[in-house]
């Protein structure tokens, strides 16, 4: 909603759009499973919500040999041949709507048959095919998976070579198997011979050769992946702000549990909020023995006070394990994002980039932006194990290809001061080099620890950062917001640009109040402002004179100053990598009455600004009228600066409009007096944006701005600050931010 009628400098709207998200949990799925090959196993779970939802649920369950097997509810799975000894399940239901996930896992432990059963060479709409036909209740009727599926075979081809009759009851057939692997291609060939039964039936004499020449009967074909590293990102200075890392899990060992084992478990259960029966089906499953370490839950190494607690109960063993760390926590979470399991529509549309179900993948910030540069390609390695799993012989390895590290133009030791100076505020931080465009810092207050989403959120954590009324899941510096009068060095600029206006001109003293003429109604412009002196330029920033540039914008005119905004970003996406919201300079409609445009003069009305763009745009005043092209990825060479927007504002308006922000700065009566700084030649704006439901609402709060820069381009250090901060009403309105600000320019 737009008032539009304003007092002071301070009329605006906020960009707030939340909702709660429904938390679901997976029940009816047991911790282990005890089957044998060929076996159906049967698993319904119970998806149970705590909110009411209509959102639609997308289902999927993979194995540890990455492979996806079913994307229904419930399955109804036969065991295939190959299937390992043991298997993880991951099943993972993903609410469409929100894109969150909710997982659960469970252990299956699967008997060999590789005796019990005939191999079929067959042949279905042109394609050939070796199944495995195992005995079920007596009877050989059951056809089961495709002998290969554990090595992910595809594009199987088996071509019949020679049929040779050896004797009245023996036919030898000879053929050529392909087929592409997650390893790579293999190609063999093979000789399959058959024998005529007393029921005149021919039936396979049966060799483990027959899956691959060089199989013993004793031997085993196994699938090892060759785990690639993720890459790492790190500050300009080599900091890590991303790393590999480790984290400690948890499990235990049944053999050295207490005799009071039901109360240990219900102590477990407690400090890892995990609930008794899954970890009692975890340590009950067929495969544990006593001395078996069975994982229970991974942690954070940092978790001191939790590890100590439970190394005081018998059993418990606490191992390291690789996992993505964040070291900075909370303090670049909204820059940097984090890493979690891939979902279903992810795997579907990364289908060819060598993904599997249990790949990782980025899902918010940099890690997300990045994520084809960091993630690392696994290798694998087919090979023939004997009795012992002694490794005889390798059938096809594909080597892996690890991620490459990044490293950022931030400065860690910037950010983590900007982070804490915020600590209790709702705001949103940008500092960049406008000489160059390198992004020093971006900071959203609150926050929420990216470690805490690796592992799967907890219900419980995600509900108190959901529910959390500051929004910490909120990147502020990817939004737009109300710029109130941090806007007026824009407009001024564009009006001396466009020759609307000079700065010397006198548009005349209007008192505190001013409209137009009669035909705009009621509506008045008013401002705090009253002053000696002309209503030009200088005095209209340093005072801050709302009236004045809601003059400014009549004289500009709704159609230049609409196309000049659009010529320096407005509609656009600011081209630096991180997705955010673009800014606006008025909704759909656009601009479309008088008072609508003299507001959007001193940024009110429906003027929203992304603060990386408010950056952009306060840099022309710092590179004679040429806005910088912002960016996060480190170059050595910063001698040549990209610009995004050349000639966004002309030199001679450029150097005029920063000339007067210095006098904002130094001038006693400057809104920015108190950023005045010794040995420093600051130049910047104040500006407080009145968020209010109607003119008279008197319940609404403020945001507050101060955008400023070093205006000596001599300066060894160069250095342009955009911060706002919310609910700053009672608190001083920008002038709470200033201080703030000039801390930054003193790190």
């Amino acid at each position: 909603m737009i008032a539009w009628s304003i007092t002071g400098c301070y009329e605006d709207k906020g960009d707030y759009d939340y909702r709660n998200l429904a938390e679901g949990t997976i029940g009816n799925v047991n911790g282990s499973y005890h089957v044998s090959v060929g076996d159906t196993l049967i698993i319904e779970p119970e998806i149970v919500f705590d909110l009411e939802t209509k959102v639609g649920l997308k289902y999927e369950w993979s194995v540890e040999l990455d492979s996806v097997f079913s994307r229904e509810k419930n399955i109804e799975y036969i065991i295939p041949l190959d299937a390992p000894e043991q298997m993880k399940w991951v099943l993972q239901v993903t609410d469409t709507l929100s894109g969150l996930t909710f997982m659960t896992q469970t252990m299956i432990r699967v008997s060999s048959l590789y005796s019990d059963g005939f191999l079929i060479l067959s042949e279905k709409n042109g394609v050939s095919s070796l199944s495995f036909l195992k005995r079920v209740k007596g009877e050989w009727d059951r056809c089961i998976y495709d002998i290969y599926e554990g090595i992910e075979a595809t594009n199987m081809e088996v071509s019949i070579i020679q049929v040779n009759k050896i004797s009245g009851k023996k036919t030898q057939i000879k053929y050529q198997t392909t087929m592409s692997t997650v390893a790579g291609k293999i190609s063999f060939s093979n000789t399959a011979n058959f024998i005529k039964a007393e029921d005149k039936k021919y039936y396979l004499d049966w060799s483990s050769k027959l899956i691959h020449p060089d199989l013993e009967n004793t031997d085993k074909i196994r699938v090892s992946r060759i785990k690639s590293l993720r890459g790492q990102i790190i500050d300009r200075n080599g900091v890590y702000l991303v790393k590999r890392g480790t984290a400690s899990s948890v499990g235990i060992v049944p053999g050295k549990m207490s005799e009071n084992k039901e109360e240990d478990i219900k102590k477990i259960s407690e400090l890892l909020d995990i609930s008794t029966e899954s970890i009692n089906s975890k340590i009950n499953a067929s495969y544990v023995k006593k001395d078996t370490f069975v994982p229970i839950k991974t942690v954070s190494k940092n978790q001191t006070d939790l590890i100590n607690s439970l190394l005081k109960i018998n059993g418990i063993k606490i191992e390291d394990t690789a996992q993505r760390e964040y070291p900075l926590g909370d303090t670049i979470s909204h820059l940097v994002g984090y890493v979690q399991s891939i979902s279903g529509d992810e795997l579907k549309k990364n289908i060819d980039k060598g993904y599997t179900s249990s790949s990782v993948i980025g899902k918010t910030g940099l890690e997300k932006v990045y994520e084809d540069r960091l993630r690392g390609i696994d290798g694998y390695e087919i090979y023939i194990a004997d009795s012992s799993e002694a490794k005889k012989h390798t059938i096809v390895k594909r080597e892996k290809k690890d991620g490459e590290d990044i490293k950022l133009t931030i400065d860690s030791n910037l950010q983590t001061k900007i982070f804490e100076e915020y600590s209790g505020d709702k705001s949103a931080t940008v500092v960049i080099n406008p000489k160059t465009g390198e992004i020093l810092a971006l900071v959203s207050t609150p926050s929420y620890d990216s470690n805490d989403f690796i592992n799967g959120i907890s219900n419980e954590k995600w509900n108190v950062l959901s529910n959390d009324e500051n929004k910490p899941l909120y990147s502020r510096f990817q939004a737009t917001w109300a710029p109130g009068s941090s806007f007026k060095p824009v407009v001024a600029a564009i009006g001396l640009t466009t020759n609307k206006f000079t700065a010397d001109d006198n548009f005349g003293k209007s008192g505190t109040s001013w409209r137009k003429d009669s035909s705009w109604g009621n509506f008045r412009v008013t401002t705090l402002a009253t002053y000696g002196g002309p209503a030009n330029l200088k005095n209209a920033l340093v005072y801050s004179d709302n009236i004045y540039f809601a003059k400014a914008a009549l004289k500009i005119g709704t159609q230049t100053l609409t196309n000049e905004l659009t010529k320096i970003g407005f509609n656009s996406v600011v081209p630096c990598n991180l997705a955010m919201t673009a800014s606006q300079y008025a909704n759909s409609a656009g601009i479309t009455s008088e008072a609508q445009l003299a507001n959007t003069g001193y940024g009110q009305g429906e003027v929203l600004v992304n603060p990386i763009h408010m950056a952009s745009i306060y840099s022309g005043f710092v590179n004679d009228g040429n806005m910088i092209k912002p960016y996060l990825e480190y170059k050595e060479n910063t001698k040549n600066p990209e610009y995004w927007i050349e000639n966004a504002f002309s030199k001679e308006a450029a150097n005029t409009v920063k000339e007067d922000l210095v006098q904002v700065v130094e001038s006693p009566a400057g809104t920015g007096h108190s950023a005045k700084t010794p040995g420093l030649r600051l130049a910047g704006k104040t500006g407080t944006a009145e968020i209010k439901k109607t003119t008279t609402d008197k319940t609404g709060t403020e945001l507050g701005w101060f955008n400023a820069f070093i205006a000596d381009d001599d300066s060894e250090k160069q250095m342009l600050v955009v911060s706002m901060v919310e609910d700053v009403k009672n608190r001083g309105g920008s002038h709470y931010v200033v201080p703030k600000v000039k801390k930054i320019f003193g790190y």
